[in-house]
């Protein structure tokens, strides 16, 4: 197999393998690592004097090096058993994410269970303030989680409510505590028994 075809092999691996597999590889003696949930775009195929070699997350391996480290990524996932597997996860420590991004994504759901709860309770639409704390955990969880993964999309989408979760939780703190608003807006939205 010439240089050309593993550093091939090498980029059609790490395309699939960022599909299957996620986070921290390393060598065996510990001395480099990738991240292969990173996009193909992370990846550059370079022509060096001695051949192929493919640059990722700044540094330079060799095609041989390089799928060597998705091997033992690979080994690690398999290692971890069905748990990693279905965690898409292959290292100990993205338990520990994958945990937090459930915990965030508990908090988050559990917000609309309370305000379910308490507009059932005084049989009108209510947002409590535990509404907004809850909801700020959660996004504050589910954002740290989605830059770990590396997905835009959640980013984008927690960090856009989590402005506007932590201005509530700040309008809140300062008017003592209590949600307020405006007598003529709860009236329009109120369910009249």
């Amino acid at each position: 197999m010439n240089r050309y075809t593993l550093a091939c092999l090498a980029l059609v691996s790490c395309v699939v393998g960022s599909a299957v597999t996620a986070k921290q590889a390393s060598l065996s003696d510990g001395d480099a690592s990738i991240n292969l949930q990173g996009r193909v775009g992370d990846i550059d195929v370079v022509d060096g004097v001695d051949g192929l070699w493919v640059e990722h997350d700044g540094r330079t391996y060799s095609a041989e090096q390089y799928l060597a480290l998705i091997r033992v990524q690979q080994d690690r996932r398999d290692a971890g058993g069905p748990v990693f597997h279905v965690l898409n996860i292959t290292t100990a420590t993205g338990v520990l994410w994958v945990g937090l991004g459930l915990l965030g994504q508990l908090l988050f759901t559990g917000r609309m269970v309370v305000q379910w709860l308490v507009s059932e309770k005084q049989r009108r639409s209510v947002v409590p303030p535990v509404f907004w704390y809850l909801s700020l955990a959660g996004a504050t969880m589910l954002l740290a989680y989605f830059v770990w993964r590396k997905d835009i999309v959640g980013v984008l989408g927690q960090a856009t409510g989590w402005a506007i979760y932590a201005r509530n939780v700040f309008l809140i703190r300062r008017s003592g505590g209590e949600a307020s608003g405006d007598d003529e807006l709860r009236g329009s939205t109120a369910a009249n028994p």
